[in-house]
């Protein structure tokens, strides 16, 4: 009984993150002008102008995804969702609650081998050389770098301005590789 006590008071507590803190920084949300059902295509335009694909699309979500491949090994995945929220207070503004979620890949070989049942000697294993490469999820996190919210926030504004195009700085700039983006989280406490 006292092992069993002992025990429980040694489990570690759980870590608090940085990133796992609320805060006064609105880094996951932009304030817009405009009805839900506006603004909702504002975003989804911005997302398909970045090469992502989007799944949903309703007056008051979007839901995107995007593919990259840094290497031949790696394989990371992109989920964009997008939430508009007409503000309460009456006014013609709607929020843009937006978050990204990068899933990566590794690529992971495995040998298949085949076991022959011979009664006399038994159960035998042997390796046929046969390799299967499959994808496996090593990681998944939220992107919490404000620029690249702040770039999708900017291209929305630039499609609420200009539908058809966008803004046309847009055309010049760089598109925020989000395989690449490094999180502005703070290392563990």
């Amino acid at each position: 009984m006292t092992i069993l006590a002992l025990s429980a008071c040694a489990t570690p507590k759980p870590v608090l993150r940085h990133s796992d803190e609320f805060g006064v920084a609105n880094t996951f949300a932009h304030s817009f002008a405009g009805t839900e059902s506006v603004v909702c295509e504002a975003a989804r335009r911005a997302l398909l102008g970045q090469g992502y694909l989007v799944r949903e699309a309703a007056t008051s979500h979007v839901k995107g995804k995007k593919n990259f491949q840094p290497d031949p090994d790696t394989h990371l995945q992109v989920d964009f969702d997008v939430v508009c929220a007409a503000d309460s207070n009456g006014s013609n503004a709607t929020t843009v609650f937006a978050n990204a979620v990068r899933d990566t890949y590794t690529l992971k070989k495995s040998t298949t081998t085949a076991s022959v049942g011979v009664s006399v000697l038994g159960s035998l294993s042997l390796p046929f050389g046969s390799t299967d490469d499959a994808l496996v999820k090593v990681g998944s996190e939220t992107i919490a770098a404000r620029k690249f919210y702040d770039q999708f926030f900017e291209r929305v504004e630039g499609y609420l301005g200009d539908p058809e195009n966008g803004r046309a700085d847009d055309k010049t700039r760089e598109p925020l590789d989000p395989a690449t983006i490094k999180s502005d989280a703070k290392p563990d406490l």
